[in-house]
């Protein structure tokens, strides 16, 4: 069976016979779990010191049984040994740095990846001792030179956001594996529907769960994925952070995953007709999308991902208030600052940002940028509605 296929996201980490006959898997809505007697608490303590992975649930801050279904059924699509489930993805990104990185670390994170990220780094690990370099995504010759004797991990997204760079990941793996760097990849833009970093030689793979995973806009959640030994740091971390997600989201993210090959490869369509609409618009000045072969990362993303994903980026011909006027314009999708839901969502990223020009150019955002989420409408509709507002916009 294929790692990402259509009958392990509906089926893989959950028992046949669920408590109760039940179809679904339950919301276990319990902080605590119980013991019979003193015996049984021995018994689950020798486990633990035997080093025996999660023999039964204590305390809903390590575990949940609604939790580990999920955490089940994302490892079997990732094809990894084992997945953990955190509360929010930066909860998960924010966790994996702490865990793995100590003071007089030198970490590498891609200039492009998501501006929070790039916050942590600045803000917190440089305040504890841990130096952090920026990478362009496209310039691999770079790492090499920014590799020093304390590089401990390198960080990176692909697809980027807002632009949708995809970097080369076959060479990412060669350069950290000579040097013995930890690789940790965002893949939430891709989904394990579309690309399979671990399968690539990657160490971790973290997704924003609240994105695709999800799939509905309606829960925020976390999640690395990688080898049971790598993890166990980063899971003992969680339980002292804190950074765990609850039941509720759990079942409603597994419930999310169950539709995402279906969801995702009808975005991966979707994605495409719009990105190839709009690359013909005389409205519209440059469209990114790694679909396209004017994209400069199409090679490299046919290459490495199955599908190309539902978010197309593209620049009208206007400025930041005619840009304005066209995400106002637009009928089917929402306005917001989130993506892969079953809706559609656009928005104007500069917007969204700063309210500061110079801030917004510094951050390579330009104010005629539209990042437009595609969700599982029809395509048809999407192109008409776009169409018309685009028209006679200044």
């Amino acid at each position: 069976m294929r790692t990402n296929s259509p009958t392990r996201t509906v089926h893989a980490g959950e028992e046949k016979r669920k408590p109760y006959g039940s179809l679904t898997t339950p919301i276990v809505q319990s902080s605590t779990f119980t013991f019979a007697n003193t015996a049984e608490i021995l018994d689950f303590m020798q486990a633990k010191e035997n080093e025996v992975t999660r023999p039964r649930d204590e305390y809903g801050r390590y575990s949940n049984p609604t939790q580990t279904a999920v955490e089940l059924k994302l490892a079997a699509l990732e094809g990894a040994e084992q997945a953990l489930l955190f509360s929010s993805g930066m909860a998960a990104i924010t966790t994996v740095f702490l865990a793995r990185l100590s003071r007089g670390d030198h970490l590498i994170i891609t200039s492009d990846c998501y501006h929070r990220t790039r916050e942590f780094a600045a803000m917190f690990l440089d305040r504890w001792g841990i130096e952090t370099s920026l990478l362009q995504i496209d310039n691999l010759e770079q790492l090499e030179s920014l590799v020093k004797p304390n590089t401990r991990m390198l960080f990176a997204e692909t697809p980027t956001n807002p632009y949708l760079r995809v970097m080369d990941l076959d060479r990412v793996v060669e350069i950290a594996s000579a040097n013995k760097i930890t690789t940790v990849v965002d893949s939430t833009f891709a989904t394990p529907i579309n690309l399979l970093p671990l399968d690539l030689g990657i160490d971790f793979i973290i997704h924003s769960a609240s994105k695709y995973l999800g799939g509905h806009n309606d829960l925020l959640a976390g999640v690395v994925a990688g080898s049971h030994m790598q993890l166990a740091q980063i899971e003992q971390a969680r339980g002292v952070l804190g950074s765990i997600s609850n039941p509720n989201d759990a079942y409603l993210l597994l419930r999310g995953l169950k539709t995402l090959d279906l969801r995702v490869k009808q975005q991966n369509e979707s994605g495409m007709h719009v990105a190839q609409f709009l690359e013909t618009h005389p409205a519209v000045r440059s469209v990114y999308y790694p679909g396209l072969s004017s994209h400069p990362d199409h090679e490299t993303s046919k290459k490495l991902m199955s599908g190309f994903g539902g978010v197309v980026s593209f620049e009208i011909d206007g400025d930041f208030e005619v840009t304005g006027r066209f995400i106002d314009r637009l009928k089917i999708p929402y306005i917001g600052p989130t993506l892969g839901g079953v809706e559609s969502i656009a928005q104007q990223p500069a917007a969204l940002f700063s309210l500061d020009r110079a801030e917004r150019q510094a951050a390579g955002l330009q104010d005629s940028l539209v990042r437009y989420a595609v969700g599982i409408e029809d395509p048809d509709d999407l192109i008409e509605d776009l169409k018309s507002a685009l028209e006679n916009l200044k």
